[in-house]
């Protein structure tokens, strides 16, 4: 004869409550305001002719992406931040200020404007430029604050 089976009983892993997540997306949606508002103000100060290179978009893009690679390291490496840090400045600010979607636009548009070489060259030379923006920013911060961790 042979013994019972025995199940285990895990416990039900619930997402969390509404209540829970509320001031997350509150941050994520006011840092979001900021940020796309800076970068409405960057396409302002720095327009992009109409058959143009869109300079400005690469010029955000790449800014915004230096600013995210200072940020994690000193938030994750450095100096601990409040939960909603995070959320609103990475998430939100740094999030609604680099602008991806536009970056998918003007390529189109250069490729519809007869600038098809102009657009691919956008296309790879947007997201290396982005990356080595991230790695060179997180390498610098980490050199210039090296010795200064808690």
């Amino acid at each position: 004869m042979t013994a019972p089976e025995k199940r285990l009983r895990l416990p039900v892993r619930r997402p969390p409550s509404w209540r829970a997540q509320a001031p997350v997306v509150a941050a994520v949606s006011l840092g979001g305001a900021v940020g796309a508002t800076a970068r409405y103000a960057a396409s302002l100060w720095w327009t992009t002719p109409p058959k143009g290179f869109p300079w400005t978009t690469l010029g955000v893009n790449i800014a915004g992406c230096a600013v995210i690679g200072v940020f994690m390291v000193v938030i994750t490496e450095i100096r601990p931040a409040h939960p909603l840090v995070r959320p609103f400045f990475g998430t939100g600010v740094l999030g609604g200020f680099t602008t991806f979607s536009t970056y998918a636009v003007d390529i189109r548009r250069l490729i519809d404007g007869g600038q098809a070489g102009t657009g691919l060259a956008y296309l790879a030379a947007t997201p290396l430029a982005a990356l080595t923006a991230v790695w060179l920013a997180a390498a610098t911060t980490r050199r210039a604050l090296k010795g200064r961790q808690p």
